[in-house]
């Protein structure tokens, strides 16, 4: 231990150099060297819009997860080796997840395929009605991932990486664009109001980025977002009078803790809360549509009222200037294990008509122009059979879709193998995707950064993941 001062008055901070081989200092330098880094990019407290790197394609994203891992080749991906193969054992042994692919023999899809417009892009019957989109549409085939269990998966589909705890695209797109309208969140969530996605609200986290980041939760049923408005009434002023006592003393918070990023974070949402009560329920009223579009979103049938509401909630945020829009299905509804003609058949059923309406109503509105919409999963599903009809995950391959924000309309990117197991032809990585996504938004993926514990930290990490924009899938 390094000799203590003659001066019998210690401060904190000599009691940290000169105790424990000065560790503590160590680590009191590293957390006020975090502050000052978020003191330094005062735009990491705020939510104003900002300049992006370039000139930008689009301007905002809406992310249709399609939690459980859509099979590809029953969906997108027409394999007629299956066909010809079926029952019969693979040349190659496939990563199994899950019991019940151990004899490794080949499944047939149970549906039938047919070109559409003028791109002829493949689909099948199991969704009758996305191919009247087609032309909209820049389909990836050529997807591949690193996990093969859901939350591993979905955290990375959400945020690069398999680890949670990071950023989620959603995040990332805010912290550098900021956003149009002030008084709404600049991620909204729109979950299944039955219950949360796979991984829950993981995915939908701010990691170590600023509190203000994280995606709000914007309801379905009810009141659209919680605690918004006071549960008993109060008198004419009050409400005013309120605020402005709390503004009061948020300043002098601000002033006596300048240098407290939480503090600040905390303060702007409570802000934003107080001006959603504005303008958040006139955003949301979809009394004002009219039926022909509640018809188009499939408002009218039980079957396909909830996604269709989600997704026409979508729609009226992106309008009143959100910046990214992150649609959910309740679990992993997309997770075909025991039987793919039946697990598929239920959920098209929910999803296939509201998402061809929802891209349609964007075009003929001229919002596609600028807004980037992203359908995918998390993973493939395997080409062998696991417990007879069903389907495993798998990670290295699978299909994603793209519409708007300058991507490339009637486009179908890369290809698999023979059966479909595996990427070969231009294949796409997550990070390759977000750093494409990124560039439509006028933002550098490797120059976007946020510095944290003595790094600067990027949404696609680069140096790792050897992330580069697709220019193949731009127009």
């Amino acid at each position: 231990m390094a000799p203590l001062p003659k001066s019998t008055a210690v401060n904190r901070r000599t009691l940290l150099q000169a105790s424990g081989m000065g560790f503590g200092a160590c680590a009191l330098n590293w957390m006020l060297h975090q502050d000052a880094a978020v003191a330094a990019a005062p735009q990491a407290l705020n939510l104003k819009p900002r300049k992006p790197h370039f000139p930008a394609r689009a301007k905002s994203v809406v992310m249709l997860l399609q939690n459980g891992g859509p099979s590809q080749m029953d969906l997108f991906d027409p394999k007629p080796a299956l066909a010809a193969g079926a029952g019969r054992v693979y040349r190659e042994k496939v990563e199994m997840f899950q019991p019940g692919s151990e004899q490794n023999q080949l499944l047939a899809s149970p549906w039938t395929f047919s070109q559409h417009g003028q791109s002829g892009m493949f689909f099948s019957n199991a969704l009758p009605q996305m191919p009247r989109v087609a032309d909209h549409l820049c389909m990836v085939r050529s997807m591949h991932s690193e996990h093969n269990n859901h939350t591993e998966g979905l955290v990375m589909i959400t945020s690069g990486k398999i680890f949670p705890g990071r950023p989620t695209l959603g995040s990332w797109i805010c912290y550098g664009l900021g956003t149009v309208n002030q008084n709404l969140p600049a991620y909204v969530v729109l979950r299944d109001p039955k219950g949360y996605p796979s991984t829950g609200s993981t995915l939908w986290q701010n990691g170590w980025l600023p509190a203000i980041y994280r995606g709000t939760q914007v309801r379905t049923e009810g009141p659209p977002v919680l605690n918004l408005n006071p549960a008993q009434p109060l008198p004419a002023g009050a409400r005013k009078a309120d605020l402005a006592f709390l503004e009061g003393l948020n300043q002098r918070h601000r002033r006596n803790y300048s240098d407290n990023p939480q503090l600040e974070s905390r303060i702007r949402n409570y802000e934003l809360a107080a001006r959603m009560q504005l303008e958040a329920t006139t955003a949301l009223d979809l009394t004002k549509e009219t039926q022909q579009t509640r018809t188009l979103y499939g408002m009218d049938e039980e079957s396909t009222r909830g996604y269709g509401t989600r997704l026409l909630m979508a729609r009226r945020m992106v309008e009143a200037g959100v910046r990214f829009v992150h649609v959910f299905l309740n679990g992993a509804p997309w997770d075909s294990h025991a039987n793919v003609k039946d697990e598929i058949a239920k959920i098209s059923a929910q999803t296939d008509l509201p998402t061809a309406g929802f891209i349609q109503d964007l075009a003929q509105r001229g919002l596609l122009e600028d807004t980037i919409v992203l359908w995918t999963g998390e993973f493939g599903r395997l080409p062998v059979s696991q417990n007879g009809l069903g389907r495993d995950h798998n990670r290295n391959a699978f299909t994603a879709l793209l519409a708007g924000g300058g991507f490339r309309p009637g486009h179908v990117h890369g290809a698999t193998d023979d059966v479909g197991y595996r990427a070969t032809e231009d294949p796409v990585s997550v990070p390759d995707l977000f750093a494409t996504i990124l560039h439509q938004l006028g933002l550098d993926h490797d120059a976007l950064t946020y510095h944290h514990h003595g790094r600067d930290e990027t949404l696609t990490d680069s140096p790792v993941s050897n992330a580069t924009v697709v220019d193949k899938l731009l127009a």
